[in-house]
This record gives structure tokens, C-alpha cells and sequence, in this order.
């Protein structure tokens, strides 16, 4: 039995991989334990790891550091690479005023914590780990690690004191936002069920649908103009997929003829629609799609490299026979225009005959099969530049050390610029959804396993004998003293949606079990829209702060 001895206590790579599997299985599944519709998630890992840290498991520190490090980077560029693409767009019209609710909870937060350090008492490395725990934002605490590991004067053991007081503080974190919302919710009298259906009007109002509608050409001042003409006169915002003449129903093109008693079949908003209808004539008795004719319709997936990034105009669709009257990119649907970019995974609907529309998917790549499968090469190119940039040294003053934006940031910054490019020469930078998840998880169940083993034989003194109480006071307001301060403000002088609400406050946090939270008290996933809008922005700034209270405060 001395081989089962050397396996459990030695040091061996075979016990190492055999202690992370167990803490990630034994935190995953503690993790999924729920106590009033509330759980840990993916947290549970941390508290494993401690556990068996505190029993005496214990792994090379090498070893841990590495699997530490590259688990949190393959967390933070997954991250990236699924909210880049509508991070640009997250900033525009109301993204702009939601964000900046989130930014002043980050800053509050970071006041607090400064406060804490220079009149509180508590050390920097520690206040560090209850600013990451506070917020439950994991990146930020392994970029505050890696700040205090550029400082000369930096220990090992120093390095474990953010961990500690990340555990200190995880646990009040995930409860302190949702014992928020119920403090909101009560103290204006908020119909929560109600809210989130006022949310989904006003959402439906700004985002209308695609719709369709035939329009029969009444206006004899456009007898014998090309649809293109008739396109230049109506404006943007509306396609037109097919044409009736007398009894034949054919595809529309750029060069179309229009004649008074044709009935063309238009695509856009409600809104828009209206506007075109009264331009053209009136509304059609008759539905193009339902009458008998060699004309169809099938969605087809943008997967050809030759294509990507360029306008539809340039493709030259019409040559085929077909048009394209809609293009969905996640989930969102546009009407397409000459200068609309494709991209890798676009989904484009075409109309015209079988055999041309078969022409034209041909051009356009249309395997679905390409989508679930991974791209490889670009990953690790995005990672080695996103460790190239997070190690990049930047000087600041009179600061100790030169500021980084580090392993969480690095490859955080690149993921949300090479995900909104989406292609650089023969690198397509697409991932499926299910890798992505796959890879994420992958990357915080490590990260968590290796803080949790590092800080598990301090964690239980340091709560029942040291300073813990303390710490968990201190780290209690950090989590409270902004999100209320944020909420009471947008709630009373704001007047906001109390839907969109919980999502900005959930994004703030980074919190996933107080999204699901505010979904369930909502009864809908309208949260999730603001949630999401705010999310990259926070992530980022998180980051930033975790670092910049490191070296400032150790000044």
C-alpha cells in the first residue's frame, strides 16, 4: 500500500492531478447544492479546495502556481470572446447611462476599500482579497495576485492573503446583492412581475421585430422605376424579397421594373413598413408566400473564408437569382443593406428558386457543421498575445512597480478586440458556444481549486483565532454601502425599470447566482439584457482596480 501512500501524500504530478480532480469534483457538486432557490455555483470549488488544503492535502507550489495562472486565463479570454462582439455596442444610446451606473459601483468600491486600508487598519494584501470576495469577482483577485508577485518585497506567504480574504468575503458577497434587491424591492413597493413586463414593452418599442407585408403599387409617379429606385425613395430599413406581375411571382433584383397593380412582399420594422406602404399604395389582399410558385426560402449559414468581412453588396447575390432579406447574428436579426459586413456564423435568409438558392449557399459556405467545431490555432494565438500584453510593463511616477494588466487582463483585452474583429487573415476568431462554456468552467474550476489548496491550512485560524470577524465586517461593506447607495439613486431620481435594475446590479458584481436571482423574483430574463450590457465593462474595470489598489497602496 506504499504506492497509495505516495499517491495521496506525495508530490508527484500524479498527486497533483489527482487532488484537483477531487477538489473540483467534490466543489462542483457542492456547488450545485441549493438552499432556497440560492447556491454556491462554481464557488463551491473554493470552499473545497479549502477544506482539503485545511485536511493536508498539498500540491507542488509550482505545480499550483502554473495550473493556477493558465486556469484563470483560459476563464478571462473565454469570458472575452463571448461578450466582445456587443461590447462596442453595449456602450451606445442606453448601454451608455447603465454602465455608468455599474462604473460608479466598481468606484464606490473602491473608495470603500481604500477607506478600510487607510483608516480601518486592514493590510493591503488582504483588503485586496475582500475587494475581489466583496464583489465576487474572481479575475480581479487573480490580478491583484499577480500585481503583489511583480512587488520585489512580496513573500509567498503574502501572496496567500488575498485568498484568504477572498474566502472571508465570497460568502456575504453572493448574499449581500440579493439581500439588496429585497431591501429595494420592499422599500418602494415594487411589483417586481409588473416591472418586468413594463420592461418588455419598452424593449419591443425600441427593438421591434422583422415583419412583412404586401404591398400592392398604387402611386402612378413610380410607373417603370427600377426597385433600386424605389429602394433610394422609401430609405433604409426595408428589403423586398419578391414581386408579383399579373400571375408570375418572381425574385426581386436591383433592376426590377415597379408598374402600377404589382404586389411586392417588403421585409422590415412595423414602423418602417407603414412608412413604405404609404409610398407604394396599400396593403395587398393576397400573401406572396402562400401562393403557388417556384420561388422558396431557406437560411443559410456564412462559413466560406473568402467572404468574411465583406459588404453583401460586393458578393454578388443578385447574379444568382436570389435576395437576402434578413441576416440574424446572436440572436439579433437586421435588415440587410449593401454595406452590411458578413461575418463567420451569420445566418442569412434567401429567396429565390431551389437550384439558385443552392448556388448561392454554395458561395456563402453553408456548413453547420463548421460551427461546433473549435478553432484551435486561433486560441492559443489570442492567448500568447493576451499574455504578451498583460505582461507588458507600463511606468507610472514614483509607483514600486510598473503597472500590468496581468493574466486576467491581458488576455481579457485581447479576447474582446480579436472576438469584435472576428477574422485576421486565415485566423477566424469564432467560438462555439459550447466550447466556450466547456473551456470557462474548465478554467475557473482550476483556478479556484489551486487559491482554495494554497489558503486552506490558514482559512479556519484565521476566521476562529485572527482577524476573520473583522475581515468579514469590513468586507460586508463593501458589498452593501455601493450597490445601495447606486440603487436607492437610480431607483428614486433615475426612475429605473426595476428589471433593468437587478441586471446592473447583478453586472456590477459580476454575479451569476444574483442574475438568477433577480430573474426568478422577475419572473422573466429581462435582468439578463442589462446584465449582460454591463458586464464587459465591470469585468474590465474590476481587473484595473484590483491592480492599481496594489501598487498605489504599496507606495
Amino acid at each position: 500500500m506504499d504506492w497509495l501512500v505516495e499517491l495521496l501524500l506525495g508530490q508527484s504530478i500524479a498527486h497533483a492531478l489527482l487532488a484537483l480532480s477531487m477538489v473540483a469534483a467534490a466543489g462542483v457538486f457542492l456547488g450545485s447544492l441549493q438552499f432556497r432557490g440560492v447556491s454556491l455555483g462554481v464557488a463551491g470549488v473554493l470552499f473545497s479546495g479549502l477544506a482539503f488544503g485545511h485536511c493536508g492535502f498539498q500540491v507542488h507550489p509550482q505545480v499550483l502556481e502554473f495550473v493556477q495562472e493558465f486556469g484563470l486565463i483560459l476563464f478571462v479570454y473565454t469570458i472575452g470572446m463571448q461578450v466582445g462582439p456587443g461590447f462596442v455596442a453595449s456602450l451606445r444610446r442606453s448601454g451608455l447611462p447603465l454602465n455608468l451606473l455599474a462604473a460608479a459601483v466598481v468606484g464606490l468600491g473602491v473608495l470603500m476599500t481604500l477607506a478600510l486600508i487607510h483608516w480601518g487598519g486592514i493590510d493591503i494584501r488582504v483588503a485586496v482579497g475582500l475587494f475581489a470576495g466583496a464583489t465576487t469577482n474572481t479575475p480581479a483577485l487573480g490580478a491583484a495576485q499577480q500585481a503583489l508577485l511583480n512587488l520585489p518585497q512580496t513573500t509567498p506567504e503574502a501572496a496567500q492573503l488575498p485568498g484568504l480574504g477572498y474566502a472571508v468575503a465570497y460568502p456575504f458577497g453572493i448574499l449581500g446583492i440579493i439581500l439588496t434587491m429585497g431591501i429595494l424591492r420592499r422599500g418602494f413597493a415594487i411589483q417586481p412581475a409588473a416591472e418586468a413586463a413594463e420592461f418588455a414593452r419598452q424593449l419591443e418599442s425600441s427593438h421591434p421585430k422583422l415583419g412583412t407585408l404586401n404591398i400592392e403599387v398604387r402611386n402612378p409617379s413610380l410607373e417603370g422605376l427600377t426597385v433600386d429606385r424605389v429602394r433610394g425613395l422609401a430609405g433604409p430599413g426595408v428589403v423586398f424579397s419578391r414581386i408579383r406581375k399579373g400571375t408570375e411571382i418572381h425574385v426581386v433584383t436591383g433592376e426590377t421594373a415597379v408598374r402600377v397593380g404589382d404586389v411586392l412582399l417588403a421585409v422590415g420594422s412595423p414602423s418602417r413598413l407603414h412608412e413604405v406602404q404609404v409610398l407604394l399604395g396599400e396593403p395587398a389582399e393576397v400573401d406572396l408566400r402562400n401562393l403557388p410558385s417556384k420561388v422558396t426560402t431557406r437560411r443559410v449559414v456564412v462559413t466560406r473564408n473568402r467572404v468574411l468581412g465583406k459588404h453583401l453588396g460586393d458578393l454578388g447575390l443578385e447574379a444568382f437569382g436570389v435576395a437576402v432579406t434578413r441576416v440574424s447574428r446572436a440572436e439579433i436579426e437586421f435588415t440587410p443593406t449593401p454595406s452590411f459586413r458578413l461575418q463567420f456564423a451569420d445566418t442569412v435568409l434567401l429567396v429565390g428558386a431551389e437550384e439558385d438558392i443552392g448556388k448561392a449557399a454554395d458561395a456563402l459556405g453553408d456548413s453547420p457543421r463548421q460551427l461546433n467545431h473549435p478553432q484551435i490555432v486561433p486560441i492559443f494565438v489570442g492567448i500568447a498575445l493576451g499574455v504578451l500584453i498583460g505582461s507588458w510593463p507600463v511606468h507610472l511616477g514614483q509607483m514600486p512597480a510598473p503597472v500590468k494588466l496581468g493574466l486576467a487582463g491581458g488576455p481579457l483585452l485581447v479576447a474582446l478586440i480579436l472576438s469584435r474583429v472576428g477574422r485576421i487573415g486565415p485566423l477566424i476568431y469564432y467560438m462555439p458556444l459550447s466550447a466556450n462554456f466547456m473551456l470557462r468552467e474548465l478554467g475557473i474550476t482550476l483556478f479556484l481549486a489551486c487559491v482554495g489548496l494554497r489558503a486552506g491550512d490558514q482559512f479556519l485560524p484565521t476566521l476562529t483565532r485572527g482577524p476573520g470577524l473583522t475581515w468579514m465586517a469590513a468586507a460586508a461593506l463593501i458589498t452593501l454601502l455601493p450597490i445601495l447607495l447606486v440603487g436607492v439613486a437610480a431607483r428614486r431620481f433615475g426612475k429605473m425599470n426595476f428589471s433593468s435594475l437587478c441586471g446592473v446590479l447583478s453586472g456590477s458584481m459580476t454575479d451569476p447566482p444574483a442574475l438568477a436571482f433577480a430573474n426568478s423574483m422577475t419572473g422573466s430574463d429581462a435582468p439578463s439584457i442589462a446584465y449582460a450590457t454591463v458586464y464587459p465593462l465591470t469585468m474590465l474595470l474590476r481587473v484595473l482596480s484590483a491592480q492599481l489598489l496594489v501598487l498605489f497602496c504599496a507606495r
